[in-house]
């Protein structure tokens, strides 16, 4: 077990906080204090991978109300049609099993779920399909419902769930850099393929695992490269405030394609580029006097509006690193992502430097000429 100690103690806080909620709300729906009538065993199961592994694909919503509802269901159904609990209990757990991984909702305790169903005694028995709906499929959405609130208050994203992969830049049909010589979707589908056994680990996860291991081998092999080793560091800014035919002059003048944005405390506030400048005139809102230096590139796509300073027109909220962060973490946003230039921030948040394309290539170029230049000496010496 690798996770921290952190991790664990929310795990156990999450668990009481599920299971107490619940007990609680079937007490004052019972009018029963004494015993919550929706605690059953099962959900004590559930509530480990809800709050311990949320990010299991067994812990996510639709596993824990649709594996526990329909495996109540097939377990009260075996339990009515085979007088016989010797013969009612397996099958119930493996009709439950297949129904689960056919409605694409596998969830473990749904099995306990089956056998309660089939062996709970005479109260469950007695209740028939009632037992479908509570405790089971009420307790399952309450114990989800905590979940969702303790997990996500916690800063742990809950359901689970990754980015939808980002359509290609070009809008052409090429695969992402990364993967044209690495590790690609379809080669964890073909591994997950042949290894044919359920992981208790989605696919864009294992393949975010196994990238992260390649980065960690490519620092190993070529050495501390930072941020810092490779960052501009002479930056030329803007200001919010700066007209836009400023800052259109400062790209041309530098032969540059952004422009960091900076307050007065040097702290970065967005970024300003060719691109963002061209599309103010592109979609008609930039002043008369100030497009003067887009008139020719641009022609007949003028029209007045009201922005004319840097702040109304840059975006925010960018993608900055830091000094210290390896070279290498840099490939995915900006092969990947199709960031052109990303800002490098001090301990302070204020500006330090700025890294474009040209710089990591040149980086990742010395570190190989460097590695091979090593490998050369050792086979001299």
């Amino acid at each position: 077990m690798t996770v921290s100690i952190t991790e664990r103690l929310r795990g156990c806080l999450g668990a009481v906080s599920g299971l107490l909620l619940t007990g609680l709300a079937s007490a004052a729906i019972n009018g029963n204090w004494s015993t919550p009538s929706m605690l059953i065993a099962p959900l004590g199961a559930s509530a480990v991978l809800l709050f311990a592994v949320p990010a299991s694909p067994l812990a996510q919503p639709w596993s824990i109300v649709g594996g526990n509802t329909v495996s109540a269901l097939i377990g009260v159904t075996c339990a009515q049609l085979i007088g016989d609990p010797l013969f009612a209990a397996p099958l119930a757990v493996s009709l439950a099993i297949g129904a689960m991984f056919a409605l694409r909702c596998l969830h473990p305790p749904g099995g306990a779920i089956a056998l309660t169903a089939v062996l709970g005694g005479p109260a469950v028995t007695s209740a028939g399909y009632e037992f479908v709906l509570l405790p089971v499929g009420l307790g399952s959405l309450l114990l989800m419902a905590t979940a969702l609130v303790f997990n996500n208050a916690t800063r742990r994203p809950y359901p689970h769930s990754h980015q939808a992969r980002p359509s290609h830049s070009h809008l052409t049909t090429d695969g992402k850099p990364t993967e044209r010589l690495g590790v690609s979707a379809e080669d964890l589908d073909a591994a997950l393929r042949q290894h044919d056994e359920f992981l208790d680990i989605s696919r864009d996860d294992l393949g975010e695992l196994v990238q992260e291991a390649e980065m960690r081998a490519y620092r190993r092999r070529f050495g501390q490269i930072t941020c810092a080793d490779i960052m501009s560091r002479d930056v030329v800014t803007a200001r919010p405030d700066m007209p836009l035919r400023e800052a259109w002059a400062l790209l041309r003048r530098h032969d540059i394609r952004a422009l960091p944005v900076i307050d007065a405390d040097q702290r970065v506030t967005g970024m300003i580029s060719e691109a963002d400048l061209l599309a103010v005139v592109e979609n008609g809102k930039l002043e008369g006097r100030e497009a003067w230096f887009l008139r020719l590139v641009r022609p007949g796509k003028f029209s007045a509006g009201p922005p004319r300073v840097v702040g109304q027109v840059m975006p925010r909220g960018i993608p900055t690193v830091t000094e210290g962060m390896h070279a290498v973490e840099l490939v995915p946003l900006m092969a990947d992502k199709g960031l052109r230039h990303v800002v490098v921030v001090d301990q302070q948040q204020r500006l330090a430097g700025i890294i474009s394309q040209a710089d990591l290539i040149a980086a990742l170029y010395r570190g190989r000429l460097e590695e091979q230049g090593a490998g050369a000496g050792r086979q001299a010496a």
